[in-house]
């Protein structure tokens, strides 16, 4: 599947993906920073042809796994870019030891991307998710904190969805037990509601092409 440019400087590709044995699909996001080089979200595999889109972009600059679930692939990626900065969310350094990570993300932005994202280490969650901003196209960018599985094109994953309660974005039964400390889940949505989201590009399903922080408002009203 080829990149498609979902705002200017931010691509993305879907790819087929099962996660707990229900295809769910996952996404991974390419953002063209300030000084040309590329961002590099929960990188998806390597293959031949992708890598010939990435780098018919640019350089890439840096890459980030920024969910205790979006570390497959990037093995192959460290073998491709050796140059490239990679960037673990809390615990994936223990959980992928036999990686050489370049460092541990949090709430600071990175020298490597700070002129062009912001970032929020949501805590609270159990996936210990780093979510980005990118403020020049107002797209938040993230793995697991919204999930939008009603539109999936599998049957199979449209009812789970369904039973599950995730019938728009971010909603849905399985969030209380996502989010284990409820307080500090309620502080840190608030804090991702401080960015003027339009746009929220997500791993898996489909993407919210505009309303971004009324959808992120709805997704946690329940905390």
């Amino acid at each position: 599947m080829s990149l498609d440019e979902v705002a200017p400087g931010v691509w993305t590709t879907h790819r087929p993906q099962r996660f707990w044995g229900l295809e769910t699909g996952t996404r991974m996001t390419l953002v063209r920073l300030g000084g040309g080089g590329l961002f590099v979200h929960c990188p998806v595999a390597l293959d031949p042809a992708t890598r010939a889109e990435v780098d018919a972009l640019g350089e890439v600059q840096a890459v980030a796994a920024s969910s205790l679930y979006h570390h497959l692939y990037v093995g192959d990626w460290m073998r491709a870019y050796p140059r490239a900065a990679f960037a673990a969310c809390p615990g994936l350094e223990r959980k992928r030891a036999d990686l050489a990570w370049s460092f541990v993300i949090d709430d600071e932005p990175r020298p490597e991307w700070s002129a062009d994202l912001d970032q929020l280490y949501f805590s609270a969650r159990f996936e210990h998710e780093v979510v980005f901003f990118h403020r020049a196209t107002r797209t938040m960018i993230c793995a697991d904190a919204l999930l939008n599985l009603i539109e999936h094109p599998s049957p199979v994953t449209r009812v789970a969805a369904r039973l599950m309660g995730n019938t728009a974005p971010g909603k849905g039964y399985l969030e209380r037990v996502a989010v284990q400390d409820w307080k500090k889940g309620r502080r840190e949505a608030d804090r991702l509601l401080e960015w003027d989201t339009h746009r929220i590009v997500l791993a898996h399903g489909a993407l919210v092409p505009a309303g971004g922080r009324e959808a992120i408002r709805a997704a946690y009203a329940w905390l």
